[in-house]
C-alpha cells in the first residue's frame, strides 16, 4: 500500500494506531474481495483484487485521516494444504471446461454428420426417383415401338393378302415356290385332299 497522512490529528486520535488499523483494514478488504472471486481469477487477476482493495480501503481509511494512493497485491501466500487444494479444484475446473468443449464439439461434430447423412440419403433418393422415370420411360418407348413394329407388319401383311386376292395367279406361284421348298428336304410329307361326297379325304402315299 502507498499511502500519506492527510491529516494528523484523526490519525493521532481516531484510531489507536493507523498504520495497525491501516493493515487491519486491507486484510480485511483482500478477504472480502477473494470471497467474491473465482479460484480462477484469484489465481490468474491480481490486478481485479488490488482495484477492489483500494476501492474498500480508500474510504474507510480517510476516515482516520490516511490517503491511499495505490494498492498492489504482490503475491499470494496459501498454506500448503490449501494451496494443494485449491490447485486440485483448479485443475478439476479446467478439466471440466476441456470436457464441456469437447462434449460441444463432438455434438457439433454429430450434428454435421447428421445433416450429412441427411443429404446422402436425400441425393440417393432422388438418384433412384429419377432412374425409375428413366427405366419407366425406356419401358414405355420400347413398347411403343414394338406396337409400332407390329402395326407396320400387320399393314405390310395386309397390303400382301390384297395384293395376292387381286392376284391369283401371284398366289399360285408362291404356292409352288413352297412346294419347290418342301421338295428339297427328304423328310417332307405333303397330304393332298380331295374332297369325297361324304366329306372324307383321301391320302396319298409318299
Amino acid at each position: 500500500m502507498q499511502f500519506r497522512v492527510t491529516d494528523a490529528k484523526a490519525a493521532l486520535h481516531e484510531v489507536e494506531n493507523y498504520e495497525d488499523r491501516l493493515y487491519s483494514d486491507v486484510q480485511l478488504a483482500a478477504r472480502r474481495s477473494l470471497a467474491s472471486m473465482t479460484l480462477d481469477e484469484i489465481l490468474t487477476n491480481r490486478n481485479k483484487l488490488s482495484e477492489e482493495i483500494l476501492a474498500d480501503v480508500k474510504e474507510i481509511a480517510g476516515g482516520y485521516g490516511v490517503l491511499i494512493r495505490r494498492a498492489d497485491v504482490k503475491d499470494l501466500i496459501f498454506p500448503g494444504n490449501l494451496q494443494e487444494i485449491m490447485n486440485q479444484v483448479l485443475a478439476a475446473e479446467r478439466q471440466s471446461q476441456a470436457k464441456l468443449v469437447q462434449a460441444r464439439t463432438q455434438a457439433e461434430v454429430e450434428r454435421i454428420q447428421a445433416e450429412a447423412q441427411t443429404q446422402i440419403k436425400r441425393a440417393e433418393a432422388a438418384a433412384e426417383t429419377e432412374a425409375l422415370r428413366l427405366r419407366k420411360e425406356m419401358e414405355l418407348g420400347s413398347q411403343r415401338k414394338v406396337a409400332e413394329a407390329e402395326a407396320e407388319s400387320f399393314a405390310q401383311r395386309e397390303q400382301l393378302a390384297q395384293l395376292l386376292a387381286n392376284n391369283p395367279a401371284m398366289l399360285r406361284l408362291l404356292e409352288l415356290e413352297a412346294l419347290r421348298e418342301l421338295a428339297k428336304s427328304s423328310n417332307a410329307r405333303i397330304y393332298l385332299g380331295f374332297d369325297r361326297p361324304n366329306g372324307e379325304s383321301i391320302r396319298l402315299p409318299d
